[in-house]
């Protein structure tokens, strides 16, 4: 007897099942799509509804049909939303709506990354015009071409002066000879301070107060000294009255006490023998010059290389005022002044 069963149950007979529909098992996977997803609509913020302003212009300024975008049926939703039935509420689904967007910004931002590109590198120089150029050479050196306008840069070197070896050596023995004038003054002075006087160094100048008198040639008489006129003998009698603090009568030397055996400048040295005065090679302030031409002239100073600064009258029969500097060896003797 046959059974009006429900198929599939013991003893029904079994009836063979007919496949599923290409249609049925779209719509079944549709249903676990949206069963999987949230049920609750998620609302779109502000700031997106502003975006999708945006872009959608600028979506269309491209050539973009952003309706037909939106209104194009997916593989997960054949239908448009306009084509939806009515009465049947679809869950929207946030990822849905923002990939248009998505899409219109990549399509905006591509153009411009490649008029980005593009576009000319420039490179700006105050002065254009006197810009140095570089130029690209093999092997990757890079050589530098200068513009004229570029000022050129000047090396200064000071100038100096070196000192010869001979220089150096006349320098050595000017201070030797120096030192030892030196030290053979300061050997007589000690030797003999008690037997002469020592003097400061004074001024140049002619001080000889009888400078206009007439001279012997001239018929001129002897001075208030003893001997002649304007002679180098009553010079240097004069000098040494007046280092001795005399400058008027009575003197401390006249030709009676200073050289009585005669008034000749030869005479002086015999006569500072004869009077026991010291004598010596070594220059000395206030000293005697003594030359054996008849002549005598006043030691003014003694320099440090030992050179001697003579003042004197008469020299070469000018009956004037004369100085000079002589080396000490020109000199045969120095007479020491007193004491």
């Amino acid at each position: 007897m046959p059974y009006s069963g429900v198929p599939g149950t013991p003893g029904s007979p079994e009836t063979p099942i007919s496949p599923l529909s290409r249609r049925e098992l779209r719509a079944q996977r549709e249903a676990a799509e949206a069963q999987s997803d949230t049920a609750v609509s998620t609302p779109v913020s502000r700031d997106t509804l502003l975006s999708v302003e945006v872009a959608v212009p600028r979506a269309e300024a491209v050539g973009i049909d952003v309706a037909s975008f939106v209104a194009r049926p997916s593989r997960l939703n054949p239908v448009a939303p306009s084509q939806a039935p009515r009465g049947i509420s679809r869950p929207v689904r946030t990822s849905r709506i923002r990939r248009p967007l998505k899409i219109a910004v990549t399509l905006l931002a591509i153009p411009g990354m490649l008029l980005t590109a593009g576009l000319p590198a420039y490179a700006f120089s105050p002065g254009s015009d006197a810009a140095a150029t570089s130029t690209r050479v093999a092997g990757e050196a890079q050589g530098v071409t200068v513009a004229s306008g570029v000022t050129a840069i000047t090396v200064a070197r000071d100038g100096f002066t070196a000192t010869t070896s001979e220089e150096l050596a006349q320098r050595d023995a000017d201070a030797l000879s120096a030192k030892q004038a030196e030290e053979a003054a300061a050997s007589v002075t000690r030797s003999a301070s008690a037997n002469f006087a020592v003097y400061t160094v004074r001024a140049e100048g002619d001080d000889y107060p009888w400078f206009d008198q007439a001279t012997d040639n001239q018929g001129g008489g002897l001075s208030p000294l003893g001997y002649y006129y304007r002679e180098c003998v009553d010079f240097v009698a004069w000098r040494l009255n007046r280092d001795a603090g005399s400058t008027g009568s009575p003197w401390n030397y006249t030709w009676s006490n200073l050289t009585p055996s005669g008034g000749n400048a030869s005479n002086w040295a015999n006569a500072w023998a004869e009077h026991g005065w010291a004598t010596g090679d070594a220059p000395v302030v206030g000293a005697v010059a003594w030359f054996n031409y008849n002549h005598v002239a006043y030691v003014q100073s003694v320099n440090s290389d030992g050179s001697v600064v003579l003042e004197e009258y008469n020299w070469n029969s000018s009956h004037a005022y004369h100085t000079r500097t002589v080396s000490p060896s020109e000199v045969p003797l120095f007479l020491y002044p007193p004491a």
